[in-house]
């Protein structure tokens, strides 16, 4: 086996790259180490205020000077809580799907310190006074397989009795269907669904799809969910999840159910904030009213109101339209989800229309996770080879990968050559990186191709 040897910059002269010539497999270090960067291009993402409307605003800013929590944490975790707790009742319709107030929010950190569970650990308190039974037991974790995730919620489940081959109740199904899963370690879930055989990607994506019915197939165990209520509150970083939602998540729909939000710690306070209880229990108060005018609406279908209908299909192009790449996959859906956050404000305005204000705060939202995905995804292209190869140059910096360090240490010589190839030309097609030819400085041996992200 050849040995890996590091390259002495000052030995070297660089020539601009020339892409039909051969590689050097003898010499360069690239070794791709320590955490992936964020996509380049793009600034963090800004929260425009339309989105603190209502309740949903007065939560926020009251709790925000008191916490290190990011605002727009703080605002997801509201929501998606509100949705939740309002259950399987009123509902927009649109090309024959019933939409509930049912969302999938994942808050993306840029390190492990973003306080993403500071954020939940803030807006649980006002869901314990607003509805103390849904907060203590709708609220669960631990996505490891599709049929733990509606066993939590299942119907009845009946067997054979072996005697007399009657039809028995083997278990009490679960009366509530509301469910939020609250995924403190979201990297978590999303490794499960690598393990052969694992169902989670088609459950979540059924269950915000509100299906009438969620079903396991497994023949000796099947499990059913009659009318699911199922919500998602996920934390990750930023490194993660671009290393771990995976092509085939990203083509599956399975990203494009989740609302993502790049978050941060707002504020450094070594004490923590002197939020006073009367606070919580005002907020708590006013989200139950909130919670028991929807629940009071019943089965019933949402509108909008004619201001509202105007303005829906003026954005409704610009929302509906195809986005190439990673970052399309990840936002496909954002009509569907701005509806729905746009039913969410207007449930917490006690109102049974969809307005133009509550339109104007789920697109200011919408708009806001649209960036945080570009943030993350924007500069993917969507095939896995080249998006491992520009995670690592990112990682090596100034340093760069030669050709064969990418072929060695990268992808340990099991990936194809000419899949390397296409892969570099598709990134170095689209900009994202360069290649340059370093020739010895004496004049002897083959030129090396160096690689180094844009």
């Amino acid at each position: 086996m050849k040995a890996t040897r590091h390259i002495d910059h000052d030995e070297w002269t660089e020539d601009i790259f020339e892409p039909d010539e051969p590689d050097d497999p003898t010499t360069g270090d690239g070794k791709a180490n320590g955490h992936a960067q964020p996509a380049s291009g793009d600034a963090w993402p800004v929260l425009d205020q339309a989105v603190y409307h209502g309740l949903a605003g007065d939560v926020v800013n009251t709790i925000l000077p008191h916490t290190e929590a990011d605002p727009v944490a703080l605002l997801l975790q509201f929501l998606v809580s509100f949705g939740n707790a309002i259950g399987r009742q009123p509902y927009y319709f649109i090309e024959g799907a019933e939409h509930y107030p049912v969302l999938f929010a994942l808050l993306a950190g840029a390190t492990a310190k973003g306080r993403k569970g500071t954020a939940a650990n803030r807006i649980r308190p006002i869901f314990n006074i607003a509805d103390s039974e849904w907060s203590h037991n709708n609220i669960t974790s631990g996505i490891s397989s599709g049929e733990g995730i509606l066993h939590a919620i299942h119907d009845d489940i009946f067997g054979t009795d072996k005697k007399t081959g009657m039809q028995v109740l083997i278990e009490a199904g679960v009366d509530d269907k509301r469910m939020l899963l609250d995924e403190r370690e979201f990297s978590a879930a999303l490794d499960s669904m690598q393990r052969e055989g694992n169902v989670v990607s088609r459950v979540v994506r059924d269950a915000w799809d509100c299906p009438r019915v969620l079903r396991t197939l497994t023949k000796h165990n099947p499990t059913k969910v009659t009318e699911p209520h199922i919500s998602i509150l996920g934390q990750i970083t930023i490194d993660e999840v671009q290393r771990k939602l995976d092509q085939g998540a990203m083509m599956s729909g399975f990203a494009n159910r989740f609302l993502y939000a790049c978050t941060r710690r707002s504020k450094l306070l070594p004490h923590g904030g002197a939020l006073h209880s009367e606070e919580i229990t005002r907020l708590g108060t006013a989200t139950r009213a909130a919670l028991t005018a929807a629940q009071t609406l019943g089965r019933r279908r949402i509108t909008m109101t004619s201001e509202a209908h105007t303005l829906w299909c003026t954005i409704y192009p610009q929302l509906s339209a195809d986005v190439p790449g990673l970052l399309g996959a990840a936002t496909a859906r954002g009509d569907a989800q701005t509806l729905r956050l746009s039913m969410a404000y207007a449930l917490l305005d006690q109102a049974s229309q969809i307005d133009v204000v509550h339109i104007k705060a789920a697109l200011a939202l919408w708009t806001y996770c649209e960036a945080s995905a570009r943030f993350i995804f924007g500069d993917y292209t969507g095939n896995p080879i080249a998006d491992n190869i520009l995670r690592a140059l990112r990682n090596s910096g100034s340093t760069g990968m030669s050709r064969w360090n990418i072929s060695q240490d990268l992808f340990h010589r099991h990936t194809e050559a000419s899949k390397i190839q296409a892969a570099l030309a598709q990134l170095f097609a689209a900009g994202k990186v360069r290649s340059n030819k370093l020739r010895p400085a004496n004049g002897r041996g083959r030129p090396t191709e160096m690689w180094f992200a844009v």
